[in-house]
């Protein structure tokens, strides 16, 4: 079956963004780092992906499906975290940064995973997980920001297991979006005795999808999916296992991914180096 996404349409707001960030008349937001999971367990016929369809409501991909995630709280580089598996400094050395901003990406990775679908990448050591009991009121306060993640691994007496999360790409949005983002996206499996929520605040859907029911959906018009969305999914194709997955992880190079825009008079073109599949084009008159 061909699961190339056909040529996408230019979002509506673009084509005047672009012009502007191209004259000069629009300065670009500084991308705000961010980090994301693709929750991944074992199904019937391979691995299933954790996917959210965000509200219509929310200012950033509304509409659009998505893994948990979201913005590094700035409490996330704690030095006091219970941590246990590749240090800080091993992790700055696999996502491109420094130490702190490594601890604090894999942190916002871990807690957005918690509050948005509930799983807890977190033990009481370095050998065991965290057991799959009701931490709803936990959940809450921490998306309220009433508490860091690191005073809740304190009072439940809990390391976060870095071990527990691979590394596999990183994308920045483009300088012309209205709201820009720098992030880095884990797999993980789903681990025994853990189960995801089905209910989700900032979402008014959940799915368990293979990557091929995925990326076909999205190229049917069925599921709206964002470039690093679906292109994730696409180099997940070849998985037979959510443990394939994270083992073909420590192969891929996690370097930075923007798209970039190029005007021609009336013509536009958005492109993202080394994924032509995603390139947009079109004519758009001033």
């Amino acid at each position: 079956m061909d699961q190339r996404a056909p040529s996408p349409a230019m979002p509506p707001g673009w084509p005047a963004r672009i012009r502007a960030v191209a004259a000069g008349e629009l300065t670009p937001p500084v991308p705000k780092p961010s980090a994301t999971i693709v929750l991944l367990r074992d199904g019937a016929a391979g691995p299933e992906a954790y996917l959210l369809r965000r509200r219509t409501s929310m200012a950033f991909a509304a509409g659009m499906y998505a893994y948990p995630g979201g913005g590094v709280d700035p409490r996330d580089a704690e030095a006091e975290i219970g941590w246990a598996g590749p240090t800080p400094e091993e992790w700055a050395a696999r996502l491109g940064t420094d130490p702190r901003t490594a601890q604090a990406v894999v942190c916002a990775a871990v807690r957005e995973t918690f509050e948005e679908a509930g799983v807890l990448l977190a033990g009481p050591d370095a050998h065991s997980i965290a057991d799959g009991r009701d931490r709803t009121a936990e959940r809450a306060a921490l998306e309220a920001h009433e508490l860091s993640f690191a005073e809740f691994l304190r009072k439940d007496g809990l390391v976060l297991r870095s071990d527990l999360l691979a590394a596999w790409a990183r994308w920045v949005t483009p300088a012309f979006e209205e709201r820009r983002y720098d992030t880095w996206f884990f797999v993980a499996a789903l681990p025994a005795g853990q189960d995801a929520a089905r209910t989700v605040g900032e979402a008014d859907r959940v799915a368990w999808l293979t990557p091929a029911e995925a990326v076909a959906g999205h190229a049917e018009g069925r599921y709206g999916m964002l470039p690093p969305t679906v292109t994730v999914l696409r180099e997940l194709l070849p998985a037979r296992s959510a443990a394939e997955a994270l083992a073909a992880a420590g192969g891929r190079t996690v370097a930075p991914v923007l798209g970039r825009a190029e005007v021609a008079g009336d013509r536009m073109t958005v492109r993202w180096d080394g994924y032509d599949e995603l390139t947009i084009d079109g004519d758009f008159p001033a």
